[in-house]
């Protein structure tokens, strides 16, 4: 088993107030806990997740979902004055929609990139499984 790195750069944020809600912030989840999370108003929101490759299979602490339709989530949630992050949106970045040549790449231990925006067609957080032609996933060079 090989340990890549996919750098997750999430664009067009869709602001820290939605629906109702104030604070909105985004970050990665590993295994239950949601890390590294960044104001929804900011301009850019960076991620670097540490991804196991092995027998044609994603594993590790950021991976979810069964071995044929393993993913990364991006998790939005509410952050209180206490710091306190609770969660209420979630989107999924398929592993298995990388293009070959970037699968290939994260495989031998590279650091690939997946830039998306992260705001949906109504001007909220970007949620469910994002649609490939969302992300472009490229190798890092």
């Amino acid at each position: 088993m090989t340990t890549g790195t996919v750098h997750i750069v999430g664009r067009q944020l869709p602001g820290a107030t939605w629906d109702g809600r104030h604070n909105v912030d985004v970050g990665v989840q590993r295994r239950s806990e949601v890390i590294d999370l960044v104001r929804a108003d900011a301009a850019r929101a960076e991620f670097d997740v540490p991804v196991d490759v092995g027998d044609g299979d994603y594993r590790g602490p950021f991976v979810h979902g069964p071995r044929a339709q393993r993913f990364v989530y991006l998790s939005w949630g509410e952050r209180a004055p206490d710091g306190t992050f609770t969660m209420f949106r979630r989107a999924k970045l398929r592993l298995g929609q990388m293009p070959s040549a970037v699968a290939a790449a994260l495989a031998a231990g590279a650091t690939v990139h997946a830039e998306l925006p992260l705001t949906d067609a109504n001007g909220g957080p970007i949620t469910a499984s994002v649609p490939p032609e969302l992300i472009t996933w490229t190798v890092a060079g």
